[in-house]
């Protein structure tokens, strides 16, 4: 188990990994584009050695890269589904060229459909950009949702039900902790968090999660509301954290904060405390 942030790419994607090791990383994840879409800035040649040669410098084990926002892979508009599509594959593309593990992307949202049928769009979607990228050696993962909405992904039956719709056994899940909360999945307690890995181990299973967004919470349990919180000032608190630490099958996945970017350097600190603490 790695610690890391989200860390800005502002002034050249080279200079994020010098800014990873200067918050504490041990791994980090960026953006490689604005995550309001567009056309991407040129990653060059010696901007990609250059961050490559640094994260090795530095000692910063994997990077992660995050897809833009706005995508919607279960769009009723083909045009949004298909803009999605090719994001995504040009993403997978970018975080190939600076090294990354694995790109995250939001699933999208049902709106003006059926749950069903958007589930299916979403699944067709991400077989494209899989039939797509064969042979690249970046994994794709699926965020969870906090359910707010006709977001998708909320519940692990949702999850579960794209990944099997979808038929592709490299596709991964990236499990959110502010989502899972505001989903009305319970990790504060030994009791609540055991109950939501049985959970987790009865529809996709915790072999498929390639990463973690160790986020708090602003917001109550099951709020249906997405709220990221600084480590140990939300309503899952420091404590809260501990079975998740705890946990043997969490223990090889990196850890992401993604908190407002002033306090980040604190939440690292805070995180590595808890490490410490439970293993």
């Amino acid at each position: 188990m790695k610690i890391g942030c989200h860390i800005s790419i502002s002034g050249g994607i080279e200079k994020a990994p010098q800014r990873a090791a200067e918050m504490g990383c041990e791994c980090f994840q960026i953006f490689t584009r604005s995550p309001r879409g567009g056309q991407p800035p040129e990653i060059s040649d010696s901007a990609a050695k250059k961050f490559a040669a640094d994260r090795q410098r530095l000692g910063l084990s994997n990077c992660y890269v995050h897809t833009p926002y706005i995508i919607n892979l279960a769009s009723a508009k083909t045009d949004i589904r298909k803009n999605s599509v090719a994001m995504i594959v040009e993403d997978l593309r970018r975080a190939d060229l600076v090294g990354a593990a694995c790109a995250v992307t939001h699933i999208g949202t049902a709106a003006g459909m059926e749950r069903g049928d958007a589930v299916a769009k979403a699944a067709k979607s991400l077989r494209e950009i899989l039939n797509k990228t064969r042979g690249a050696s970046v994994k794709l993962l699926i965020e969870n949702s906090a359910g707010q909405g006709s977001t998708l992904g909320g519940a692990f039956e949702e999850i579960a039900e794209i990944l099997d719709k979808t038929g592709e056994p490299d596709l991964g899940v990236c499990v959110d902790t502010a989502h899972l909360f505001g989903a009305g999945y319970e990790i504060r307690t030994e009791e609540g968090f055991e109950k939501t890995v049985k959970n987790i181990n009865a529809t996709f299973s915790t072999e498929k999660i390639g990463l973690i967004h160790c986020n708090d919470s602003k917001v109550d349990l099951g709020s249906r509301k997405d709220r990221h919180e600084h480590i140990g000032f939300g309503k899952i608190g420091t404590k809260g954290f501990n079975p998740l630490f705890s946990c043997a099958e969490f223990r090889g996945i990196d850890f992401i904060a993604e908190t407002p970017p002033e306090k980040s350097a604190l939440d690292i600190k805070n995180l590595k405390e808890i490490r410490r603490k439970t293993q």
